[in-house]
């Protein structure tokens, strides 16, 4: 109780309770869609069957609303307040959740349609605060770990999709999956994160960066005591005043990331191929797939959507490695390992999964095929949990200027919207065509990511934005991206010399004057 007072009562706990409980409600949607789309009555509402690429379709489209909303929430985000932004994105997910759940609810005619807007408009909002959330956690994160953070805040991610899942598991196996409320319920349900979230935001604090960026220096200062109180926050208007004035050389255009002479195009292209590489690890495809998996492996439809739940549980408690490992080796070495990890799992999977689906040709126990394939496909989850949920939001945040900071975000959400939006569509269609056979697609794009991020990727931990800055300046004088041609390769790992807790750099302040 004593504990939950103090969160209370301290707004640096509030933000983080806050951004959490909003990045959890992509989380959901993953869960919840996994076993809508095995509802014979939404399929039948819906005028679709069990293999029809329109399945694919209606859970796709959702990605193409996140990227269009994360542009268009970064934009509002930055003319009229981070809070302001959030506040939106909160009110059109609810209200592209609410036209999901009436879709056919008294008509048939046009429930399709329906459903289709309403995924869209959702992600209009989804994509909207996952732009606007780690930018604004990370303005007002003064304190060190900035990637211990923020995993903690995904950890929240995987408790909405365990929630949802566990949520429609519940409900099927009471009513049935003949029953429409078995998929009604679990989707109105998501309805408490932004109402909940919209009762609280009027607590929060605007971000002093946003304050002093538009030069309101006054209400910079009001929102740092709020946050950190008299003493802490007296010098901090001067820091920020001082930040904004060395990042205003700094800030950048869409134009400066996108078109290949841009002075930020460098920059981008790790951003982007980060979201890129986190798709082709093909988690999208297993967080709302799931049961489909599990049934490849060989078993029935019901153990398959309980093995569902465990794997999501694992997966939630093997994160906890990640915020605990991401400052001691680096977002770089999760990542490259996690995916070479992931590849091998997946190239286990192929074989298991051909045995499984032949098993009687072989004279192999259907068990003695499926149980090793589970653990397999658990430790696959914990390695991209560990690896690569956090880290390719992160990395942006400390490449990019704080000026531009939000568009960075925005490009990565794009990007991350754009290729789950292919990966979700094609998956159902793999399943149908290729059978276990995916599973080795997996393997060859997790050795694809695997091998760009060693060679392209730098580890951007334990730096400021002007020790990042450097990694870029130094690549383009030598004409290379390649990490171990740049400044002698310092940048394949964490800075050396420094506390054996991470680094200092970690532990600056993203509100001291080098804008980390």
């Amino acid at each position: 109780m004593d504990y939950m007072m103090n969160v209370i009562k301290d707004k640096k706990s509030e933000v983080v309770v806050f951004s959490s409980t909003a990045i959890a409600l992509y989380g959901y949607d993953q869960g919840m869609m996994s076993l809508i789309n095995t509802n014979y009555d939404y399929l039948d509402t819906m005028g679709i069957g069990e293999e029809d690429p329109l399945v694919g379709i209606i859970v796709s489209v959702y990605y193409l609303g996140c990227a269009v909303g994360a542009v268009l929430a970064s934009y509002l985000g930055d003319i009229r307040g981070r809070k302001p932004s959030i506040f939106v994105c909160l009110a059109v997910t609810a209200l592209g959740n609410f036209l999901m759940f009436i879709a056919g609810l008294r008509f048939s005619t046009g429930a399709r349609s329906l459903m289709l807007v309403g995924r869209i408009v959702m992600g209009l909002g989804v994509g909207g605060i996952d732009a606007v959330i780690p930018t604004y956690s990370s303005e007002l994160n003064e304190e060190g770990g900035r990637g211990k953070a923020l995993a903690q805040e995904f950890q929240a991610n995987i408790f909405g999709l365990n929630m949802a899942f566990a949520i429609n598991l519940a409900v099927t196996n009471t009513l049935g999956k003949e029953n429409q409320w078995a998929w009604r319920i679990p989707i109105v349900a998501m309805q408490i994160y932004p109402v909940l979230l919209l009762s609280f935001i009027y607590r929060l604090p605007e971000s002093p960066r946003w304050f002093i960026f538009h030069d309101r220096e006054e209400d910079a200062r009001k929102a740092l005591v709020e946050i950190y109180g008299e003493d802490e926050a007296s010098g901090m208007v001067e820091q920020l005043q001082k930040a904004h004035e060395e990042e205003t050389s700094h800030s950048i255009g869409y134009s400066d990331m996108l078109l290949p002479s841009g002075k930020q195009f460098h920059e981008t292209m790790v951003t982007v191929m980060g979201q890129v590489n986190q798709a082709l690890t093909g988690y999208g495809a297993v967080s709302v797939y799931g049961p489909q998996i599990f049934q490849l492996l060989g078993f029935d439809v019901s153990t398959s959507e309980y093995l569902t739940q465990g794997n999501y549980i694992s997966y939630f408690f093997l994160m906890t490695f990640a915020w605990l490992l991401i400052e001691r080796v680096g977002r770089r070495f999760l990542m490259v390992t996690g995916a070479f990890g992931i590849a091998i799992c997946f190239g286990v999977l192929t074989v298991l999964g051909g045995l499984a689906q032949n098993d009687t040709r072989f004279g192999i126990p259907n068990l003695a095929v499926s149980i090793p394939g589970s653990v397999v496909l658990y430790v696959a989850t914990g390695l991209f949990g560990i690896g690569w949920l956090a880290q390719v939001w992160l990395i942006p945040t400390e490449i990019f200027p704080s000026t531009s900071r939000a568009q960075g975000a925005a490009v990565s959400v794009v990007i991350w919207g754009l290729a789950n939006f292919a990966v979700t569509l094609l998956t159902p269609i793999g399943f149908n065509n290729l059978n276990y056979w995916l599973f080795l697609v997996f393997t060859v794009t997790n050795l694809f990511a695997g091998w760009w991020t060693w060679a392209y990727s730098p580890e951007t931990g334990g730096r400021s934005f002007e020790d990042n800055q450097a990694f870029f300046a130094d690549s383009k004088e030598h004409n290379t991206w390649l990490v171990s041609r740049v400044n002698k390769g310092e940048f394949r790992h964490l800075p050396r010399g420094k506390d054996g807790d991470g680094v200092d750099g970690e532990r600056q302040p993203l509100l001291a004057a080098d804008g980390a």
